[in-house]
C-alpha cells in the first residue's frame, strides 16, 4: 500500500524516512518547490521508494495519507486532499492541536469530509531528530475502533517505532494538543532560571489540569495517563528541541520573539481556555500561558499569580 506524508517540515521528514525503510512506497508532499531537490537530496538519496513532491494530486494518490502540515492549516488543505484521494484511503491526523477558527480538533474537522472509517490520528513523545536517527519511539495511534487502529497498527509498525493502538480519538488528540501549551509554561521556568523543582511542579499540577479538561471534553483518563498525554507532555517539556519548549524560555528571557519556529501552543492556549471555561475547569496553568501570550502580564509576573492562589488539596 503507497503511503504519502504532507507536510516537508521537520516531523513530515521524519516520518517519510522511516515510512520508506523495507521497501515501501512513500510520497512526501511540500508546498514549495525548492524544498522538493532538498528533501531528495538531503534525506532520500538512498531510498528509491521515497520521492518528494509538490504535486498535492499526486501525493494525495495514496491508500494512508500522513497528514504532517501545521494544524492550524487543515482547514484549509482538507477540501483539497477530499478532492484528490482516493474514497478508501485513510487520513492519518499527525499534527497537535486545536483548530483556532472552529475550536475542534482535528480529527472532527476530518470527519465532516472523510467520515468515520477514514480518519486516525498518530501522537505520542517523538522528536524528529530521534526518529530519523533511528533511536526507540513509541507512540499511540487512535481510530474510532479497536480493530480498524489495530489494522493501521500493523499497517504502519516499523523496526525502531512502535505503534500502540487505541479507539479514544479524543484522548489522543487532546493530550497532543494541551501539552504544548503546558510546555509554554515549563520553558518560561526554564527562561527565568526558576529551578528544576519548579519546573516539575509545573508538569505536575499542568497534567493535573490536562486530565481535568479532557475528561471533560470525553476523553479517557488512561488514555492521558498514555504515551500521548503524560508520555508527550514529559517529553516536550524537557527540552529546547520542542518548539513550545523554546518559545516559552525565550518568553521568560524576554527574547525577541521574531523569526521562532512555529509553536503550536501558541495558536491551541486560547482555545484551551475557552474550553476550560465552556466546562467550568479550574486551568490557572493554562489561564496564565495565554494572560503572557496576550501581553496582559509577562512570565515573571505571572510566577506570584501562581503561588499566590488559595491554598487547596492536591487533586
Amino acid at each position: 500500500m503507497r503511503i504519502s506524508v504532507l507536510g516537508g517540515g521537520a516531523w513530515g521528514t521524519a516520518l517519510a524516512h522511516v515510512m520508506g525503510e523495507q521497501g515501501q512506497n512513500v510520497t512526501i508532499w511540500t508546498r514549495r518547490s525548492e524544498r522538493v531537490a532538498e528533501l531528495e537530496c538531503q534525506f532520500f538519496g538512498a531510498e528509491r521508494n521515497t520521492v518528494a513532491t509538490d504535486n498535492l494530486e499526486h501525493a494525495c494518490d495514496a491508500g494512508i495519507i500522513l497528514c504532517v502540515t501545521p494544524a492550524q492549516s487543515f482547514a484549509e488543505l482538507s477540501p483539497k486532499v477530499e478532492q484528490y484521494a482516493p474514497p478508501d484511503s485513510v487520513v492519518v491526523l499527525c499534527a497537535k492541536g486545536i483548530d483556532r477558527a472552529s475550536g475542534k480538533l482535528l480529527h472532527q474537522l476530518a470527519l465532516e469530509r472523510f467520515g468515520v472509517e477514514r480518519v486516525a490520528a498518530l501522537s505520542g513523545p517523538s522528536f524528529a531528530a530521534d526518529v530519523v536517527a533511528g533511536l526507540p519511539t513509541a507512540v499511540s495511534l487512535a481510530a474510532y475502533t479497536m480493530e480498524r487502529a489495530a489494522v493501521l497498527v500493523k499497517t504502519l509498525a516499523r523496526p525502531r517505532i512502535r505503534l500502540y493502538g487505541s479507539d479514544d480519538l479524543i484522548g489522543v488528540e487532546i493530550g497532543g494538543a494541551l501539552k504544548n501549551v503546558l510546555a509554554l509554561a515549563v520553558g518560561a521556568a526554564r527562561g527565568l532560571q526558576l529551578g528544576a523543582s519548579a519546573e516539575a511542579a509545573l508538569i505536575a499540577r499542568g497534567f493535573a489540569e490536562m486530565n481535568r479538561l479532557a475528561i471533560a471534553v470525553g476523553a479517557r483518563a488512561e488514555t492521558l495517563s498514555g504515551l500521548s498525554g503524560l508520555g508527550d507532555l514529559v517529553l516536550t517539556c524537557s527540552s529546547p528541541q520542542s518548539r513550545n519548549f523554546a518559545y516559552g524560555m525565550a518568553l521568560g528571557k524576554k527574547d525577541n520573539l521574531d523569526g521562532l519556529p512555529l509553536a503550536e501552543g501558541v495558536f491551541s492556549a486560547s482555545m484551551a481556555l475557552k474550553l476550560a471555561k465552556i466546562h467550568k475547569i479550574d486551568a490557572p496553568i493554562i489561564n496564565m500561558v495565554v494572560k503572557v501570550l496576550d501581553r496582559e502580564i509577562t512570565a515573571q509576573e505571572a510566577v506570584p499569580l501562581l503561588l499566590a492562589r488559595p491554598l487547596k488539596n492536591e487533586r
